[in-house]
C-alpha cells in the first residue's frame, strides 16, 4: 500500500513554518549577506578583487584538487564498493569501517597526520626530499588530504545501491561468455551511473570547501597553496571584507550548484530505484 502524504493541519503547520524560518534564518540569509557584502562596494571593486592574481591563483588551485581527487575518488569508491557488495573474505566488515574512518577523525587531525607523515622530518618525507619531491606546503599534499577527507563520499553512495540491485544481472552476463570489462562497462556501470554521479556531486563540494585539514599541510602562502577556503581567511586578516565576501560568493555559488544538481541525481536515482522494486 502506498503512502500518500497529508497536508499539515493544527500543531503540524506550526511545525511546518518554524521549519521554513529556521531555514530561512540559518541557510538562505546567509547566502543573501554575502552576495550583498560582495556587492556593496559596486561592481568595479568587485571585479577588481575577482580578478586578482592571488584570487586567480585560489581558484586554479582549488580547481587543481578538485579535477584531480574526483576522479581518484571515483574509481576508489567504484572498487570498494564492488570489492564489499561482491564478495565476501576474512576483514569485510572491518573494510566497511575502516571507509568512514575520515567521517571520524577531524580534517585537522588529518592534515596533521600527513604532516608528520610527508614533511622533511617525517617518515616518507626525509625519502622523498632526496629525490626532490616536496608534499607538504605544495599542491601534491592538499590533494593527498583533499582525497582523505573526500574518500567515502562516492563509495557509500554505491555500496548500499549495489547491495539492493543484486549481482543477477552481472552473473548472467558471465554465463553468456561477457568478459571483465564489458560488464562493467555495460552492465555495472549504468546500474550505478545516478548513484556515483550523486557522490561525485558531494565529493566535489567537499573538495572545494575543505578547510581544516589544508590549513596544516599547505602552510598558507598566498599565491601558491591557498585555496578559496584559505584565501577567504587571508582576506578577512587583511581587512579586506569586499575581497573575502567576493571569494565567499565563489564558494557559496559552488554550493547552490552542487545543491542544484544533488536534488537532479537524487530524483533519477529514485526513480531507478523505483524501477528496480
Amino acid at each position: 500500500m502506498k503512502y500518500t502524504p497529508r497536508k499539515p493541519i493544527g500543531y503540524a503547520r506550526l511545525l511546518v513554518w518554524l521549519g521554513l524560518i529556521v531555514v530561512f534564518i540559518f541557510l538562505i540569509l546567509p547566502l543573501l549577506l554575502i552576495f550583498f557584502a560582495a556587492f556593496q562596494g559596486g561592481w568595479t571593486l568587485f571585479s577588481r578583487n575577482l580578478l586578482d592574481k592571488d584570487m586567480l591563483a585560489a581558484i586554479r588551485l582549488t580547481l587543481l584538487v578538485v579535477l584531480i581527487t574526483l576522479p581518484v575518488n571515483m574509481v576508489f569508491g567504484i572498487m570498494i564498493a564492488w570489492c564489499v557488495t561482491r564478495f565476501r573474505f576474512w576483514g569485510r566488515r572491518l573494510l566497511i569501517a575502516l571507509i568512514d574512518a575520515p567521517y571520524a577523525i577531524s580534517p585537522v587531525v588529518a592534515g596533521l597526520c600527513y604532516l608528520l607523515l610527508y614533511g622533511n622530518q617525517g617518515w616518507l618525507g626525509s625519502w622523498l626530499a632526496d629525490y626532490g619531491i616536496q608534499f607538504v606546503f605544495a599542491w601534491p599534499g592538499i590533494v593527498l588530504v583533499t582525497v582523505f577527507v573526500t574518500s567515502p563520499y562516492v563509495a557509500r553512495e554505491l555500496i548500499p545501491l549495489m547491495e539492493t540491485q543484486g549481482h543477477e544481472e552481472e552473473e548472467a552476463a558471465v554465463l553468456l561468455g561477457s568478459n571483465g570489462w564489458r560488464l562493467f562497462w555495460q552492465i555495472t556501470l549504468p546500474n550505478i551511473k545516478w548513484a556515483l554521479l550523486y557522490g561525485s556531486v558531494l565529493t566535489t563540494a567537499r573538495a572545494v570547501g575543505e578547510f581544516g585539514s589544508v590549513a596544516v599541510i599547505s602552510g598558507s602562502i598566498r599565491g601558491q597553496t591557498n585555496t578559496l577556503p584559505l584565501h577567504v581567511q587571508l582576506l578577512h586578516q587583511d581587512y579586506n571584507s569586499i575581497g573575502a565576501f567576493t571569494a565567499a560568493l565563489l564558494l557559496a555559488s559552488i554550493a547552490l550548484l552542487t545543491l542544484i544538481l544533488k536534488f537532479i541525481f537524487e530524483y533519477f536515482q529514485q526513480q531507478k530505484t523505483q524501477d528496480v522494486h
